[in-house]
């Protein structure tokens, strides 16, 4: 059984992963499928807007942590080829159906997509937080929420379909038997638009959304080597034995307060 199908509406392409029994973790197959799905789906011809979803009861939990622990390295491994759908180098519009669980790693897939579209009982997590030594804190800024929205997110609390939808994050909330049927729907809409009209407004949108200065960008590298890195493999080994994690915070207590800051130019 393949962790990625995809099945073909006409000009939609939908992409699954399936990896239902470990909640659609990202394994180091999931990764490199992905990123082959993703390069052909750019390169089609006949394929002009994907729906991008999961199976079972989540979308995606994000790093697979036993996969991490085995190889003692946290973030999992990338593919052997670039994946155009998280380098951004996609020019198509992609719409995430949400079926599930969308935590860590699998709530960066919803951000990167263009349409939402989640089930009632969709859960979503930045997890950053929970695993680094540097919360979320891009994510709330590249959705544009309010500040204590955003700070909400790099804290690592869970959010509902509903409150996502309330915010602003999500488009469309659908019970599960009409969630494909409404991402396909908002495709079809998209496929009545002149091909370089729906092609460039969405390269438009997607470049006036909001990023993090290079000062904050930089400011952000040194703080995810602010702290005891033994850390990360901690948080997961925890999380892997459904224990209380014994972190350790910093090797030198006085660290936490030497913040770096931002650098002026």
């Amino acid at each position: 059984m393949a962790v990625v199908e995809t099945e073909r509406h006409g000009q939609i392409l939908v992409v699954r992963m399936n990896r239902p029994e470990n909640l659609n973790a990202l394994s180091t197959e999931m990764r490199q499928m992905l990123a082959e799905t993703w390069t052909e789906f750019r390169h089609s011809k006949e394929l002009e807007v994907a729906i991008f979803t999961g199976t079972g009861r989540g979308f995606c939990a994000g790093e697979d942590m036993k996969e991490s622990l085995a190889a003692k390295k946290p973030g999992g491994t990338r593919p052997s080829i670039p994946d155009p759908f998280m380098e951004g180098t996609l020019e198509k519009p992609v719409i995430a159906a949400v079926n599930g669980f969308a935590m860590g790693g699998g709530f960066m897939l919803v951000e990167r997509t263009d349409l939402r579209v989640a089930v009632p009982e969709a859960v979503f997590e930045v997890s950053e937080a929970k695993r680094w030594l540097l919360g979320g804190y891009n994510h709330g800024h590249l959705a544009n929420v309010p500040y204590p929205i955003a700070m909400e997110m790099a804290l690592g609390f869970r959010f509902t379909a509903e409150r996502f939808h309330q915010v602003g994050f999500i488009n469309r909330i659908a019970p599960q038997a009409e969630l494909i049927p409404t991402a396909i729907k908002m495709a079809e809409h998209m496929l009545t638009l002149p091909p370089a009209s729906r092609v460039n407004t969405v390269h438009m949108m997607r470049l006036m959304r909001p990023e993090p200065s290079d000062a904050h960008k930089e400011l952000a590298k040194k703080l995810h080597d602010h702290g005891d890195k033994s850390d990360l493999i901690e948080s997961r080994a925890a999380f892997a034995a459904k224990r209380k994690p014994d972190f350790k915070g910093w090797l030198d207590p006085q660290d936490r307060y030497r913040m770096p800051g931002l650098e002026k130019k």
